[in-house]
């Protein structure tokens, strides 16, 4: 180190060591004004959550009170404040998350991202669900337009006079990059195009249409049928088991074999409640956990919506989930009721092969006008594109913007005497949700409820997406009502109507034109049995009148919840609420029971092969992330589906290794020597059953070896199933400084495909989590108080907030949030209070 003479002057440096001292003082300076400039930055969106703020709009004073966890409790005197405060304070939060959502339902979000999202917004403006938002406006109730209204003020309010910096990191950040951005007010037609979005993700049946078609060029229809197998009555039970031709099995099986079941793609749902009788309070308890992407922020924001006095003007007490960019609760519960969602997964949509010609197409002999329209996308750094949308009476042509589909119209199988296909034919797409429906009367018409009539008078406003709906009250009854909007089809009778895309141009192909009555959707009101439950499954049994599901899924989930619900009660335990979150949180593998005698068997010369078999002797299929053999199974089960079917199928088919595909596996192998065991890329050899389970065995030993080490003992389920949790902003560019800086993650993670712990995962692309639970609630009715709820990621979307994240250790760890819900408990949990006040 050097050292100064205290007897020298700066006067006698030397000139360079003056001016190294000057530069490293600015450099000093510099950085200290990088640091507070980066720190002003990233805080300065971050909400106020305590003093007062005058806004637009309001009639009264609103109460804002947040817990430690930032999740926000509002008390207004009108309805009309309410949703003003509650836009207001869900913009504060998720401002960002509500205009990247809203510009991507709209086929905007090349605006913000480039040429990267042109597909997406082409597509999107093709289906117009904007267009078809703004007419559903028009049908809503003048009620819920005033909801509406009231919520899209508060928004605005919040936005009046505020930069991009002060809004949200991420536009300084597209700033940064370019961007010349400046938001735009939010309007009501915002909040219902999300309706639209939500149905989309919702729709399998599509998919499975498409892929169908795809699979039946080179394959015949029972070969395809082997990749779809269907419901199995004889060992799941639907929803509704006391009518319909379904009765409830004679004793309950306490574990789950392998049947046939529906789409894989991991969105889906667990929802279940039980009855007062097998409580230990004497009331009911619900359940519901939603499986959706992994994405930070979560789609649910948690928020409580509370009228001072309640009455006519002002009947909303309700406390739950909502989604960013719609006002009221989604699921939760109010003051009386409670319930849950999950997702009916109805074949609502059919795809149509039309014969068209120049601007015109074939309908019943005659040239049809197409309806066109020009749609002009503009692109950030880029020049805008402009390109027409063209429909038939049955709907949009989602060929003209799908390779996929296109891929389909030139290919699919057509009958006898089918018009001249030329390149193709072009392939539209019916769907109800492309039809006006006021499906946003039933969000406020379900938050003020009070009783079983008034639940079902809401779910029969439930149009577009098609739910399951169920139920509880503190009065002690339980129910279940099927919601949704469902197509009559003039094949209802056959054996999958809907199954594969049908001529356009034949009459008889069409919808009727009628819709399942609401009378005649199933529906239970306090079965006998006390437990009701609703995971995707199938509804009803085969003798109901209507179809109903398309590809249900075949009750992995609903069957071990049901299981381990009976199970209890037989042997009369009686539940509460710690019972209800263990049961979300069950990891047990489906197809392990199945598949782990199979492995057993199979002779593995080399100790070293044979280290991971060990490990499935006493295995009891559960998947806790540290578990050894829960690691060597799933790798096993992912090299079993790539040894049999990837060289038969195209890459886009391969196996995700869901519920779908543990249902064909399960079916072949009592078929040891099935054609789906051969590999068709290896001349002279023909693998069976044996081979290819052998071979998986070896291949996923070696895997393991490679990722995680020799010994077994270093090996972990976690270490592989690994969640992590991106924001969209990050769009492409994971692993970048942008998304190390907006992600979150990666977690060690317990679960799997089709385990009531539902976090999926991709066979095809890995072992990370696609799909998991985004939010887990367990409603007490008998003290509302005692109800437990907790959030993938948080309340905020900003990312130096502390409310970013701060919930994902508990959602890990399987923890939940205490749930204060009534004014007392919401008072003792309080941390910061904000009062807003009417003002200019």
């Amino acid at each position: 180190m050097l050292a100064v003479s205290p007897a020298r002057t700066f006067p006698d440096w030397p000139g360079w060591a003056r001016v190294t001292s000057y530069v490293a003082v600015l450099v000093a300076l510099t950085m200290v004004a990088a640091a507070v400039a980066v720190v002003v930055v990233v805080r300065r969106p971050l909400a106020q959550v305590e003093g007062t703020i005058g806004i637009a709009g309001l009639s009264g004073k609103v109460e804002v009170l947040r817990d430690d966890h930032g999740i926000p409790q509002i008390y207004a005197d009108t309805s009309e404040d309410l949703f003003v405060a509650q836009g207001f304070v869900q913009a504060q939060d998720r401002f960002f998350q509500m205009d990247y959502s809203r510009r991507a339902s709209a086929g905007r979000i090349s605006e913000l991202i480039g040429a990267s999202g042109v597909r997406a917004d082409m597509a999107e403006r093709t289906m117009g669900w904007r267009r078809v938002a703004a007419a559903e406006y028009d049908l809503v109730s003048l009620e819920t337009r005033s909801h509406l209204q009231a919520f899209s003020d508060g928004v605005n309010a919040y936005l009046r006079g505020r930069s991009q910096t002060e809004i949200s990191l991420e536009y300084t950040l597209l700033g940064l990059g370019g961007l010349d951005y400046k938001p735009e007010a939010w309007t009501p037609v915002d909040s219902l195009t999300w309706l639209k979005a939500t149905a989309w993700d919702l729709n399998g049946t599509m998919d499975e249409e498409v892929q169908r078609a795809r699979l039946s060029v080179n394959r015949t229809p029972e070969q395809v049928s082997e990749l779809y197998p269907r419901f199995a009555y004889d060992r799941f039970s639907p929803i509704v088991t006391d009518t319909f031709g379904v009765r409830p099995r004679v004793a309950p099986s306490f574990s789950v074999d392998p049947a046939p079941l529906g789409r894989d793609n991991g969105v889906g749902a667990n929802s279940w409640v039980v009855s007062g009788r097998h409580t230990v309070s004497g009331k009911p308890l619900l359940a519901n956990d939603p499986h959706l992407q992994a994405t930070v922020p979560g789609p649910w924001y948690q928020v409580g919506l509370h009228c001072r006095s309640l009455s006519e003007d002002c009947p909303f007490d309700v406390s739950g989930f909502s989604f960013a960019g719609m006002p009221g609760v989604m699921v939760g519960h109010n003051t009386r009721i409670a319930w849950g969602l999950s997702s009916l997964d109805p074949d609502v949509s059919d795809l149509y092969l039309e014969s068209v010609l120049g601007h015109a197409y074939l309908y019943d002999g005659k040239r049809l006008p197409l309806a066109e329209r020009d749609e002009v996308i503009r692109v950030r750094g880029g020049s805008s594109r402009v390109f027409t949308v063209r429909s038939t009476e049955h709907g949009p042509l989602l060929s003209d913007v799908s390779p996929e589909l296109s891929s389909v119209g030139a290919n699919a199988e057509v009958p006898s005497g089918a018009p001249y296909r030329g390149n193709g034919y072009a392939v539209a797409l019916a769907w109800t949700a492309l039809r006006p429906r006021p499906t946003a009367d039933a969000i406020f018409a379900l938050d003020r409820a009070t009783d079983w009539t008034e639940f079902r008078e809401a779910a029969r406003k439930f149009d577009v997406p098609s739910q399951n709906l169920v139920y509880a009250d503190t009065e002690g009854n339980i129910g279940y009502q099927a919601a949704g909007w469902i197509p009559v089809r003039p094949n209802d009778g056959a054996a999958s109507p809907g199954a594969y895309p049908v001529a356009g141009w034949l009459p008889e192909n069409d919808w009727s034109g009628k819709f399942v009555p609401f009378e005649k959707l199933p529906s239970v009101y306090n079965p006998p049995s006390g437990v009701i439950v609703a995971a995707n499954q199938a509804v009803t049994g085969p003798d109901y009148p209507y179809q109903l599901a398309g590809s249900p899924d075949h009750g992995y989930r609903s069957q071990r919840a049901r299981d381990l619900l009976e199970r209890s009660i037989t042997e009369g335990d009686r539940l509460d609420v710690n019972d209800a979150t263990a049961l979300q949180l069950d990891s047990r593998n489906p197809m392990a029971p199945v598949l782990v005698p199979y492995l057993k068997r199979q002779l593995l010369t080399s100790r070293y092969y044979a280290d991971g078999q060990r490990l499935l002797a006493d295995w009891d299929y559960a998947q806790p992330a540290d578990s050894a053999a829960a690691a060597y199974f799933n790798v096993v089960w992912s090299n079993l589906l790539r040894l049999t079917f990837h060289d038969q199928l195209p890459e886009s088919l391969w196996p995700d290794g869901g519920q779908r595909w543990m249902a064909v596996v399960s079916n072949l192998l009592r078929r040891p020597n099935s054609p789906w065991w051969d590999d068709s890329s290896t001349d002279g050899v023909i693998e069976d059953r044996d081979s290819v389970l052998n071979q998986a065995m070896r291949d996923a030993r070696d895997e393991l070896t490679r990722r995680l080490g020799v010994a077994p003992s270093r090996w972990a389920w976690g270490r592989l199933h690994r969640l992590e949790l991106s924001n969209p902003a990050v769009g492409d560019s994971e692993g970048s400084l942008l998304a190390r800086v907006l992600d979150r993650g990666p977690y060690d993670v317990a679960g799997g495909n089709a385990a009531l712990d539902a976090s999926s995962w991709d066979a095809a692309k890995g072992y990370s989590v696609t799909s998991p639970p985004v939010m887990r609630m367990v409603v007490d009715l008998d003290d509302l108080d005692r109800s437990r709820w907790v959030s993938l990621a948080g309340a905020s979307g900003h990312v130096w907030s502390d409310h970013y994240g701060d919930q994902t250790p508990l959602w890990v760890a399987g923890r939940t949030l205490t749930w204060a819900s009534t004014r007392e408990a919401v008072a003792e949990a309080t941390k910061d209070r904000l009062l807003l006040i009417p003002g200019r």
